[in-house]
This record gives C-alpha cells, structure tokens and sequence, in this order.
C-alpha cells in the first residue's frame, strides 16, 4: 500500500544496449535505470507488489559516519584492488557459490546474469573491488563509472569472514573512489518503500531517492522506515 499523501506513478521499462557511453550513463542513472549485463531497465512497482525507491548519495558534502570508519579501520589490514573487469575466474566463480547460500530467497542466478557474457567489453566502463587477505580473495565487488557518477552492480565475500562487514566495507571502498575521482553521485541501487533486505542502503548517508517523476527528493524528508 502507497503511504497516504504519496502519488506513486506505475513505471516500467527495458531496453538492451551492448555499448553506453559515460555520459548517457549518467543519464539512465539519473532517471531511475539500473543494469543486468547488457540489460537496462527500471520498474516501480515489483511482482509482488513492493514499491521500488531508486537512491543515490550525493557525494559533495559526504562524510564517513563513525560505524563507517569503524569498518575502514577493522579492514585495513586487507589489500584492496581496484583495477576494470576482467573474465571471470574459477576463484570469482566460487566465491559468488559461496555468497549466494546465504539467500533464502532471490537467489543470485549468477555473476554472468548481473555483469554479462563480456563484462571486459562492455556495456559500460565496469571496475572490479578486489579485496584480499594475503593471497586469499575474501571479497569483490562491480561498479560502473560514468562521466559524473558510480553504479554499483554486486558484491560478495566470504562468508566465513561475515564479522567483517565486507559487503559494507566493499561499498565504502566505491564510494571513496568516486570521491577521490571528484565524482558526483553513488548509485548503491534500489531499496523499497516498506523494510526489507535492502534496508542497508538506507543507511550510507544523506541519500536521495528517486520519485519517478524526474525528480531526485532527500529520503529523510519522506519519513521511509528501515
């Protein structure tokens, strides 16, 4: 059910391009466009009824909370890659097996369904987070860069380091690099109106969500629970 006072628009759409430059990213991003591979679309509304908010934290006047420092400091003793995509390995392959039991339901199909047959040739620029300890991969995480801003696409990490943080620690790694390269805005994806499993999101900072008119509003100001 739409809170009261909410004019909630029905919106649905899909396309497929094997090339998108930076530019028109930001685009697609800034009017509510996410990406599996080298499909792009956008919904407001889930099968089941949920009612999608597309975020993206503004990056000028962000600042790490403490319990996001608090997570920095507990990983800094990792070593941290962050180089554009490859293929896909068997050590990647195994690791995305592993992450993915810890669903229950949505299951991630597989990495190929959300960066793509090709993800060193496109659709987008896509970097890779590496993250390992020693010579051990412990996590990964996939975003896009555009002109002004980053999406982030996936991340996984062992589980057997769950105390870790590392699926917080490989999205603070994004953000700090979108920083240090002076952009604008970071995607983390969407999360829904009611609470859910993607409350997490709701968390990073001053967000912003999209209201599927064109117009990008702060969340605190919607009063979303979660």
């Amino acid at each position: 059910m739409v809170p009261a006072g909410m004019d909630f628009p029905f919106v649905f759409g899909l396309f497929l391009r094997w090339h998108v430059p930076p530019r028109k990213l930001d685009l697609l991003l800034a009017n509510g466009w996410r990406r599996f591979g080298p499909q792009f679309y956008r919904y407001s509304l889930t099968p089941d009824g949920q009612f999608v908010l597309p975020l993206r934290l503004p990056l000028d006047d962000f600042r790490f909370s403490k319990s996001q420092r608090r997570v920095l400091r507990k990983n800094a003793d990792l070593e941290v890659r962050i180089e554009k995509v490859r293929r896909m390995d068997t050590t990647r392959l195994l690791l995305f097996d592993q992450h993915k039991a810890r669903f229950k339901a949505n299951v991630p199909p597989s990495l190929e369904a959300y960066l793509g047959p090709r993800p060193d040739a496109g659709p987008c620029e896509t970097f890779e987070v590496a993250v390992y300890q020693n010579v051990r991969l412990v996590a990964a995480s996939y975003f896009d860069e555009g002109q002004c801003s980053v999406s982030s696409i996936y991340g996984m990490f062992d589980l057997a380091e769950s105390g870790r943080r590392l699926g917080t620690f490989t999205m603070l790694v994004e953000i700090a690099h979108a920083r240090e390269r002076s952009l604008r805005f970071y995607y983390p994806g969407y999360s829904y109106i009611e609470p859910s499993v993607y409350d997490y999101k709701k968390r990073l900072g001053a967000l912003e969500y999209f209201d599927w008119k064109g117009s990008w509003k702060p969340l605190a100001s919607r009063g979303t629970r979660g």
